[in-house]
């Protein structure tokens, strides 16, 4: 991997997310030498991912390469690779370019999406968890609504523009919000000669409640600015299979849609080598302790989606979101330090900031610890929030001002088929179905 040998302790940091990130930054001014692996160059600000998938912001606006992060720090080094195997014995980390010793390693990998074994699922639906996959998105809905409009079978035509969206938690909530103000503002003006009112964007959810992460109150204000936006929600209903064409679930619906998007879960991006003992199976989490170690080890440590620390407050783990991976990876720099100066570590405790979701246009709930509130204000809260958590000067002054023209002009000009993107499952319509 041509990393220079050193007499500093060696820290490898696998994944170059929010946890990563964090960590990273923690450590540029000690006596360690870093080493920054990611299977891509740039860091993906994850929550803004839908409004790339539905044309609101491009691509380069969330993203922020990861050796502008660590150009300036001495004894940092990044390198561009998928990780193959944790070698726990040798400690070694064996990638796709070579191998490489560690004195101190930590999982940062994050997440993935989670179809809790649903291989047709996996198959014929569409994931958003990164850049491409949003890519794929963006570029499947609008190469579908320019197939609508030459297709002469209505049922076809149909299901074309309908949307089913598996998952009510944020992000399904603010995907069926982006794509309903598409429909009331773009789409139409866009497809003229195409009954754009037709189009059906339906939100499934398992229980009994949307955002089941978030307050009750919050929950039903989501739930009434959907509806108002036309967003059908069926809640307590279950997908079961989807052939690419028809959507069945535990109930007597089905759906006819050329697009489903899943987003009822997440897994931690786990990799080979770890100690089986240490993995909680249905969630794919690495088990850690309060300092962030790995189970059996003093110098593996996990930190961010794919890390479970178990405590009174969180049996589960802490929520697989931005703010509990941020601050572990801060308080594990400090600790990491700490433990190469044989000072005792401090313990990690999750102060919970809050949560929060955006419906659209002036539409937003926002859970605070001891506050609840939703509408106008809430929408600038979250607005304000994201704008300041995005890596970068640039990013953040771009995502502003198209945020400011989305709003002034109603439009969202990033809708380019940059990519063709095309479903091998898709299933051709017979005049008989009409």
């Amino acid at each position: 991997m041509n990393i220079p040998n050193t007499t500093l302790p060696r820290i490898i940091i696998i994944g170059g997310g929010f946890a990563g990130i964090a960590l990273a930054k923690k450590l540029k001014k000690q006596a360690v030498q870093v080493v920054l692996i990611d299977k891509n160059n740039y860091h993906t600000f994850q929550p803004l991912l839908y409004q790339v998938a539905t044309g609101g912001l491009e691509a380069g606006s969330i993203a922020y390469p990861l050796r502008k992060v660590i150009q300036e720090y001495d004894n940092f080094y990044f390198r561009l690779t998928n990780v193959q195997e944790i070698d726990t014995k040798n400690q070694k980390v064996i990638t796709e370019i070579g191998e490489l010793s560690f004195d101190y390693l930590v999982m940062a990998t994050g997440a993935k999406t989670n179809f809790f074994g649903n291989k047709e699922m996996e198959r014929n639906s569409m994931a958003m968890k990164n850049i491409p996959q949003s890519l794929n998105i963006r570029s499947l809905i609008l190469e579908n609504f320019e197939q609508a409009v030459l297709t002469t079978v209505e049922a076809e035509r149909n299901s074309l523009i309908n949307f089913v969206l598996v998952g009510a938690g944020p992000t399904g909530v603010e995907l069926a919000g982006a794509l309903a103000e598409m429909k009331k503002a773009v789409l139409q003006k866009d497809y003229p000669d195409l009954d754009v009112s037709k189009m059906q964007i339906n939100l499934i959810q398992s229980g009994d409640h949307i955002l089941n992460t978030m307050s009750e109150k919050s929950s039903l204000a989501a739930e009434k600015f959907l509806k108002g936006l036309g967003v059908t929600i069926w809640k307590n209903v279950r997908v079961k299979s989807y052939n690419g064409h028809t959507v069945t679930t535990n109930t007597d619906l089905t759906f006819e849609a050329a697009t489903v998007i899943w987003t009822a879960g997440v897994q931690g991006a786990l990799v080979q080598g770890l100690p089986v003992d240490s993995l909680i199976e249905r969630a794919a989490r690495i088990r850690v302790n309060e300092f962030s170690q790995i189970k059996g080890y003093s110098n593996l440590f996990a930190i961010g989606d794919v890390a479970c620390m178990e405590t009174e407050a969180f049996p589960q783990g802490h929520p697989m979101m931005a703010q509990p991976a941020l601050q572990q990876g801060k308080v594990l720099g400090e600790n990491l330090v700490r433990l190469i100066q044989n000072k005792p570590m401090e313990a990690f405790e999750y102060n919970d900031k809050g949560s929060m979701a955006t419906i659209g246009r002036n539409k937003a709930v926002v859970d605070l610890p001891k506050f609840h509130f939703s509408g106008v204000f809430a929408w600038i809260v979250w607005m304000l929030v994201h704008l300041f958590s995005l890596i970068g000067f640039k990013n953040k002054a771009v995502v502003f001002l198209s945020w400011v023209y989305n709003y002034i002009r109603f439009d969202r000009e990033s809708r380019l088929i940059i990519r063709p993107f095309k479903k091998k499952s898709f299933v051709t319509f017979t005049s008989d179905e009409v």
